[in-house]
């Protein structure tokens, strides 16, 4: 039985969990065939974008990384290098690959700011779908720690995402964020907690 609710410190007594499998940085156009290869046959992917945060009042920056992940390798494509190709804009855009985020709707509004007339499609909400089939808490790290028993860092959330060089860490968190929400998905799916957001 899946909780649909949980404390902080229970969250903090949980294993520590991460993405095992392999993490490919994409910051040449050269690369981007490579994932549209490895993406375009998959039902189902993982996704998050990351954004360096200001702590300027009224500024904001544009989004600099694009998460996209299967449970054994994942992209981190990096837009403030290499702007949005056309081809990836379409696999954002096609109802053939389901995209799985949580708060998804701030990601595709950052991502619009990058194309003119850019048309998501196939993107599934867990915060948005799961609060409507009764979860309390929702968020990565709180859907991670009821639904796959494991606590994930956050550490890096706040760390300069357009620096010259990404560090291990920053690579790390990014790939697990994307990878998670497609774990939480299948477990979830595969014990049936999903089918009334299918239904509705």
């Amino acid at each position: 039985m899946i909780p649909k609710k949980i404390l902080k410190t229970e969250i903090m007594d949980l294993p520590l969990g991460q993405f095992g499998g392999e993490i490919v940085l994409v910051d040449n156009l050269s690369q981007v065939k490579d994932v549209i290869k490895e993406l375009s046959g998959e039902n189902l992917i993982g996704f998050d974008t990351e954004t360096r945060p200001s702590f300027t009042k009224g500024r904001q920056h544009q989004v600099a990384l694009l998460q996209l992940a299967t449970k054994d390798i994942a992209f981190l494509i990096r837009l403030n290098q290499i702007g949005m190709p056309g081809v990836i804009r379409e696999l954002l855009e096609t109802k053939q690959v389901v995209k799985i985020g949580a708060a998804v709707r701030d990601d595709l509004k950052a991502l619009g700011k990058l194309r003119e007339k850019f048309a998501p499609q196939s993107f599934y909400d867990l915060n948005e779908e799961l609060k409507r089939v009764g979860f309390e808490n929702v968020g990565v790290r709180n859907l991670a720690a009821m639904v796959l028993n494991m606590r994930i860092s956050k550490s890096e959330q706040v760390s300069n995402w357009e620096a010259p060089v990404l560090s291990e860490k920053q690579l790390l968190y990014a790939a697990t964020d994307a990878w998670v929400c497609l774990e939480i998905y299948n477990k979830l799916s595969f014990q049936g907690y999903l089918e009334e957001t299918f239904n509705q």
